[in-house]
């Protein structure tokens, strides 16, 4: 419903609330206008003016803003607290009631005209559909909260791009998630006045994506400029974050114990402020640090609380993530019947447009599997099938490593040649710089000097 404005309106409201007052035309008038005015605004033949809205508002007990439009004096309040509640379930890990919570908002936002808070109803429904896999859905409602924004400050946006950035990324497409992240940085950056908050969001973000591309280096350029700006945040569950993120980089450097300190970190931001959801995703992390370093009885330990905490959640492909983290893990303990139905449910759910790198990762695990069961035809079919996934992602890191289990599996069945030309491609894919379509990465903020 549009909010009704026009003069008529506004004359049919004043005569309603005078009459539901016991009130006369000349009483209502008082001494600041005349009966004839006020019979002249009833009728709907002049908007009132600023000073006289005012005036008559006054008069009858209500605001110039619930005259004029009609709606409850505390309504954005209202609505504001429950955006706020709405939040809190999220943060929880409740997302169905979270996402209601964010949708009876938007709808009474709509309703009633209330624009400034649509935006935000619109990323909270857009976290609920990313948490629970719901792509496309969630990718709408970024885009709809980034198009009502579109006549704010870049800074303003920056969660939506960011939502946008993490759909595209988890349906593989993961050189079109950096453009978006890179170019909005870029932006920022080039007003000479940069967002902190909004900076570190994208910087973090970005990590991901550069991490699957294979492109180490500019990841870790990517932490190394979002923990400059860390200080200058005002939001410590970004800060937390950012730590998650950095971990990241830290494991693909071989640094355990600083990833685990820097997971420690985030963990302790995430449990004082109550953020169940991203809690879950910091034991995933920690259980895939203590697999690398080998501790497999902790790595399951992390790594079974966090499926448990997501599948509460209904966090459904980031469970679905965790799975494939943990197959690896029991496939390491010797317990392949287990990873192996893991891995082929997981399979089963995973729809053909979301998840193609992870999986890509149950194929690889079940090729392993194959191979140590002595099957290596299994093996080479779970092999093949994961880089035609990691192809169309371009997950260039995976790639290269895929490439030397499927060129490792030839040359021990006797097929030099092609293992030959599949190492061939995977040095190829090692080599490649795991730049996006921009080229050059993004540039550093302009930093505070020390």
């Amino acid at each position: 419903m549009t909010v009704q404005t026009e003069p008529s309106a506004i004359g049919q409201r004043l005569q309603q609330l005078r009459r539901e007052r016991g009130l006369t035309q000349r009483a209502l008038a008082g001494s600041g206008y005349t009966a004839a005015y006020v019979s002249t605004l009833e009728a709907g033949r002049v908007r009132p003016s600023e000073a006289a809205l005012r005036y008559l508002a006054e008069r009858l007990g209500i605001t110039p803003d619930e005259l004029a439009t009609g709606r409850p004096a505390h309504l954005a309040s209202e609505l504001r607290l429950a955006l706020t509640e709405a939040q809190g379930l999220l943060a929880a890990g409740d997302t169905g009631r979270a996402g209601a919570g964010f949708a009876a908002v938007l709808a009474r936002a709509e309703q009633e005209g209330v624009d400034a808070v649509r935006p935000a109803a619109l990323l909270g429904l857009g976290e609920c559909a990313l948490e629970s896999g719901r792509l496309g859905p969630a990718r709408e409602h970024f885009e709809a909260a980034e198009a009502l924004l579109a006549d704010q400050p870049l800074p303003q946006r920056a969660a939506a791009v960011r939502g946008r950035a993490v759909t595209h990324l988890l349906a593989g497409e993961l050189r079109y998630a950096c453009y978006l992240l890179e170019s909005t940085i870029d932006r920022l950056n080039a007003t000479g006045l940069p967002d902190p908050d909004a900076l570190l969001l994208l910087y973090a973000a970005v990590i991901g994506p550069y991490m699957d591309m294979g492109a180490h280096a500019r990841a870790a350029q990517a932490a190394e400029l979002a923990l400059a700006l860390a200080p200058e945040a005002t939001d410590p569950a970004l800060v937390a974050g950012l730590h998650r993120s950095v971990a990241r980089t830290l494991i693909a450097e071989g640094r355990t114990a600083e990833a685990d300190a820097s997971l420690a970190r985030a963990q302790q931001l995430y449990q004082r402020l109550r953020l169940n959801s991203d809690l879950a995703k910091c034991h995933w992390m920690r259980g895939y640090v203590h697999a690398q370093a080998g501790d497999l009885d902790l790595a399951e330990r992390e790594l079974r609380t966090a499926r448990t905490m997501l599948t509460a959640q209904q966090a459904e492909l980031f469970a679905q993530q965790v799975d494939v983290e943990l197959a690896d893990v029991l496939r390491r303990r010797g317990s392949h019947q287990e990873a192996g139905l893991l891995l082929h449910t997981l399979l089963d759910r995973l729809g053909p447009h979301r998840g193609a790198v992870h999986a890509a990762g149950a194929h690889r695990l079940l090729g392993l599997i194959a191979e140590e069961q002595d099957a290596p035809e299994d093996a080479e079919e779970h092999y093949v099938r994961a880089l035609s996934l990691l192809e169309q992602a371009g997950a260039a890191g995976d790639l290269a490593d895929l490439c030397r289990l499927l060129g490792d599996l030839y040359r021990r069945t006797g097929r030099t040649e092609l293992a030959l030309d599949v190492y061939r491609t995977g040095l190829g894919h090692r080599a490649a710089p795991g730049t996006t379509t921009l080229g050059p990465g993004p540039a550093a903020p302009p930093l505070p000097a020390s």
